[in-house]
């Protein structure tokens, strides 16, 4: 093989090989980018948690509770209080009321995040509805619980020891999950 062809070779299998390392990467973007957000409290994202933590501290923090919908999803969505006032690593209960307002069964889903995006690392729920499809049926309404608490951890920090107040919001969105048809399906099922 002549000096030529041995170059031309090896630019064709670098740039065959990173085309595979970036249509790999494509691939891997999106559970990186949720993994890095889960870990570091980026945008916003809130951790879960096992347990409350052991430490109370006295200084206190008021949470706010918002709500929001898709406008093609045919329901009302509210927090059923505005605000809640807690000590720092105390446990926290909060309920948001959803109700289907057309004929039909919805399946939804709700996303959340917490501003300031900063202190999402420190937000911690124990329990929540958010990220399962949910089936509402036609005209019902469910009070929808949040179990919650504000990391400790968060007046260690210096971007977010000042915060005095953060807000939890919610989205509901009509699901475009594989199985959101299924249980529609099923749930109609049930009604007939």
């Amino acid at each position: 093989m002549t000096p030529d062809k041995k170059r031309h070779a090896r630019t064709a299998l670098i740039a065959g090989a990173v085309v595979l390392g970036m249509t790999g990467m494509a691939f891997a973007a999106v559970p990186l980018y949720k993994a890095f957000c889960r870990v570091t409290g980026y945008g916003g994202t809130t951790q879960e948690a096992q347990a409350a933590p052991a430490q109370i501290l006295d200084r206190r923090i008021e949470v706010r509770f918002d709500a929001n919908h898709s406008p093609d999803l045919p329901v009302e969505f509210a927090p059923k209080q505005a605000s809640e006032h807690l000590r720092i690593g105390e446990t926290g209960l909060a309920f948001y009321r959803v109700r289907n307002t057309s004929n039909e069964p919805v399946v939804a889903r709700a996303t959340y995040n917490v501003t300031p995006h900063v202190a999402g690392q420190y937000f911690a729920k124990l329990e929540c509805f958010c990220f399962t499809d949910r089936v509402i049926a036609p005209g019902a309404e469910a009070d929808l619980p949040v179990v919650f608490f504000v990391d400790p951890e968060i007046v260690n920090d210096p971007d977010t020891r000042d915060i005095t107040t953060l807000t939890l919001s919610y989205t509901f969105f009509r699901s475009t999950s594989p199985d959101a048809q299924a249980l529609l399906d099923a749930a109609e099922g049930q009604t007939s």
